[in-house]
């Protein structure tokens, strides 16, 4: 019998194709029909190999799940951009590959990206999220996150809005 790990860690440039890849595989799948398809695909080809090599090495905190030695999902964390919000930490982005999600995953990883916040002193947390996106709304409202403000985004003169869930501890 085989037993699988479960490994979560700081992103090396060695995982640059693998996180790569995870982008372009958990993008489609999330904003399909969503985000315009000419933008949706420019900004997938945006962030090949060489910007998430770059991503790393700049010190931009990524991190990434790994089971049984593959990369199957990955999150970059930092401060909070949107200054009218008072939380110091924001998870940018936590995905996974499609076949990994409804597993868990996710949710370690998103209460290990939150640790890490924590252990850099940065108090609360927030997580933007498109409001079509409806498998990140329901992940992140069953995670504890109180959505309280709203925003938009443009692509290709499409206004989408997003939502702002907050963590506070």
């Amino acid at each position: 019998m085989n037993t699988l790990t479960i490994d979560i860690r700081k992103a090396e440039p060695r995982d640059a194709s693998a996180i790569a890849e995870v982008h372009q595989q958990a993008w489609r799948g999330a904003y399909s029909g969503i985000i315009p398809h000419r933008t949706l695909t420019s900004m997938i080809n945006r962030r090949g190999v060489d910007w998430w090599a770059n991503a790393i090495r700049r010190a931009a905190t990524v991190l990434v799940v790994e089971i049984g030695g593959t990369v199957a999902g990955y999150a970059t964390i930092g401060k909070n951009r949107a200054r009218e919000l008072r939380q110091q930490g924001e998870i940018y982005e936590l995905y996974l590959r499609p076949e990994y999600q409804g597993l868990g995953l996710g949710s370690r990883l998103f209460k290990a990206a939150k640790a890490r916040l924590a252990d850099h002193g940065l108090r609360g947390l927030v997580v933007w999220a498109l409001e079509d996106n409806h498998n990140a709304l329901a992940f992140y409202a069953g995670n504890g996150g109180r959505d309280i403000a709203e925003g938009v985004e443009v692509f290709e003169q499409k206004a989408l809005k997003k939502v702002a869930f907050v963590w506070n501890d």
